[in-house]
């Protein structure tokens, strides 16, 4: 650490303010403050320029943000650093690995310094003497000047806001326990007041409140509290107050216990009833199980595993991370196995959704009905679940406060939809996605991870291992398989499970519908399951897309090689500024793969796919769009493509072997987005 950077106070638990060497700083103007902030929050750590800019501006980020960034950094130097000569390095504000980092003790930091007496605090509950338990909690609530990060802009800001807010009340709630349990209810009342006057929506507060009222002699003003805290219920989230305050206001009704003055009371801490206490709601584990075969992925599951303990450990924001990919690539299992590895660090128990954002009958869950399974996973009665979605997400934020749980959302369509299913503290989100959530990484904080499909040693093995024997010896077939599947998980199972359930049918005649692509998909399926169809998963893909990428798609089909903006640009009609922007709508739905030198492939089966979906445009717009392609003065061949990836280039004015016309025997034609198709595809095996 250095030097001058000891010297430095920084106080985040009100308006942001520095002193230096015990004098005040002048910090600037509001947007340089937010930068401070946000670089004393993470006190020691390189934060790159484009999260400080992501912090400050959230989703509006200018053009000329980086050079913002650069100004406020500059003005924070002069500030913090007075005397430092103009070429000199900044020993308290570091340049680097396209960075910054505040060189300061985080100790020095007043957030900082509050989570560490906050814990010492907590780890004398029980251990010592109540009254040094109260000690040390008005040791860190001490620290606080009013609201944190009064007045700063941006959505750092407001994150960072609510996670102190929620994490000071927190601590409140535990003080007024332990104030409690030494009969201080007089001056109990008092504190509890001004925190339920600040967040009067949440219930322990106002149950501390109530009992402090009651055991402090004021029965009629604790009776009334709770008429107040119904009736705010009732009109603001349409619900009944909890079973804890119901309970509690049965047995102040009931006279017990009686109360008794300050100081004396020797008795329980809390009411309790001469009747049974109700249960808890049992602790949920819904967690799907895991299926048969899963293997590679190591480094992947290692990353995020290690992302998600350290961020969670650290208790600073909720860790985010969402699996994205193509279909068939094997998110879902992937998820679940790093699930089902995480969750003993989540003791609180496991919550499960299928979001169905890419379901082959439409049927979309919704974040109010996400919300609905979750508050009914957590035991409330549908009687108790309002009806709103602000309503239900605030009852879910509330009831998940302070505990550790896992929440696995499957099969997201947008960031909105996720946004509302992220709880506060210290729970963790799991998700999947068939496209690629960048909104939820640049505003949210969230982790995200594409993957791709499996290795040729890898898909091998998983082939190898769920055929019952059948590729035993078999290494050419295997590799013959492994690249018609692409290496998706999904496309090797479902071979995997033809070749053993028919042990008695030749290996050859087994294997021989594969080697064309003509029909290829009709034989990736099992038959009567949607959800273990190729088609049916690329045709989900496809009714996602605007209809305009969907058009884009169409006319690529008719092109089986590697693509660039030109190329997309003449086979659609379109110039090349508009081709750019549907190529990256295709890219981030994960129906092309982009390359270096802004071109796209397709992955082997997804090419077949798109051949299929050419079919739906009309045969003169087709030839229209093969004769502008024809057109074109010849380019420099493109080197082989990745494993699994297209690389079939198609002659000037004549379409791919992929190309069928509707006439012809074995075409099939994907639908329109908005329409959807019924499977009635050949046997699966």
């Amino acid at each position: 650490m250095a030097t001058a950077g000891a010297s430095l106070r920084i106080q985040l638990l009100g308006p942001v303010r520095a002193w230096r060497g015990g004098v005040e700083v002048a910090l600037g103007p509001p947007k340089q403050r937010a930068v401070l902030a946000l670089l004393a929050s993470r006190a020691g750590d390189v934060v790159g320029v484009e999260n400080v800019a992501d912090a400050v501006w959230g989703h509006a980020v200018p053009q000329t943000a980086a050079n913002g960034v650069h100004t406020y950094v500059a003005g924070l130097r002069r500030a913090l650093e007075p005397g430092r000569g103009r070429r000199a390095a900044s020993a308290v504000l570091g340049s680097q690995s396209g960075g910054y980092c505040l060189r300061v003790d985080p100790a020095d930091v007043d957030a900082t310094l509050f989570a560490q007496h906050l814990g010492e605090a907590r780890k004398s509950r029980g251990e010592a003497p109540a009254e040094a338990t109260l000690r040390l909690y008005d040791k860190a609530l001490s620290l606080w000047q009013g609201e944190a990060l009064h007045s700063v802009p941006g959505p750092f800001a407001v994150r960072e806001r609510d996670r102190l807010r929620d994490l000071r009340l927190t601590a409140v709630e535990e003080w007024a326990l332990d104030m409690l349990a030494v009969g201080r209810h007089t001056e109990l009342v008092t504190e509890l007041t001004g925190a339920v006057n600040e967040e009067p929506l949440r219930e322990k507060l106002r149950w501390l409140l109530i009992v402090a009222l009651y055991r402090g002699g004021r029965q009629a003003h604790a009776l009334r509290l709770y008429e107040e805290t119904r009736e705010l219920l009732r009109r603001d989230l349409g619900i009944e107050p909890g079973a804890d305050l119901r309970h509690l206001y049965q047995q102040i009704l009931s006279g017990y216990p009686e109360p008794r003055s300050p100081g004396t009371d020797t008795g329980p801490l809390l009411l309790t009833s001469r009747r049974t206490t109700p249960q808890r709601a049992p602790r949920p584990a819904q967690l799907p199980p895991l299926a048969r075969g899963f293997l590679g992925r190591a480094t992947e599951l290692a990353w995020l595993e290690g992302v998600v303990t350290a961020e969670s450990s650290g208790g600073a924001s909720t860790p985010v991370a969402v699996v994205d990919g193509p279909a068939g690539v094997g998110k879902s299992a992937f998820v679940l196995h790093l699930a089902h590895r995480l969750a003993g660090r989540f003791p609180d128990g496991q919550l499960y959704v299928d979001l169905n954002g890419t379901g082959p009958e439409g049927r979309t869950v919704g974040a109010a009905d996400a919300l609905e399974q979750l508050l009914a996973g957590l035991g409330v009665d549908g009687a108790r679940i309002p009806p709103g979605l602000a309503a239900r997400a605030t009852l879910y934020r509330s009831l998940l406060h302070g505990q550790k749980m896992l929440v696995v959302l499957d099969d997201a369509h947008s960031p909105d939809q996720l946004r509302p299913l992220i709880p506060r503290g210290p729970s963790c989100v799991l998700a999947t996605s068939r496209q690629r959530l960048g909104g939820l990484a640049a505003r949210d904080g969230a982790h995200l991870l594409t993957l791709g499909p499996l290795h040729e040693g890898e898909s091998a093995r998983l082939l190898t291992d769920l055929s019952a024997g059948r590729l035993a010896g078999q290494d050419a077939v295997t590799a013959r398989l492994v690249a018609q599947c692409g290496g998706l998980p999904l496309a090797l199972r479902i071979v995997a499970e033809r070749l053993a359930a028919n042990p008695g049918v030749p290996l050859n005649a087994l294997i021989e519908p594969y080697a064309a692509e003509r029909g290829r998909l009709d034989w990736l399926a099992v038959r009567g399951d949607a959800a273990a169809s190729m088609r049916a998963a690329f045709d989900a893909s496809y009714q996602a897309l605007p209809a305009d990428a969907a058009r884009m798609f169409r006319h690529l089909g008719l092109y089986g090689g590697p693509l660039t903006e030109q190329i997309a640009a003449t086979l659609a009609g379109t110039d090349r500024t508009t081709a750019r922007r549907l190529l990256s709508v295709l890219a981030a739905h994960h129906l092309l793969e982009e390359e270096a030198d802004h071109r796209y492939r397709f992955h082997t089966l997804m090419g077949i796919y798109a051949a299929e979906c050419a079919e739906h445009e009309p045969p003169a717009r087709r030839r229209e769009a093969l004769a502008r392609l024809s057109r074109l003065p010849p380019a420099e061949p493109p080197g082989p493509g990745p494993a699994g990836t297209s690389t079939t280039r198609a002659e000037p004015g004549r379409a791919t072997p992929g190309e069928r016309h509707p006439e012809e025997p074995g075409a099939r034609s994907c639908q329109m987005p908005g329409q959807r198709r019924t499977l009635s595809g050949r046997p699966g095996r």
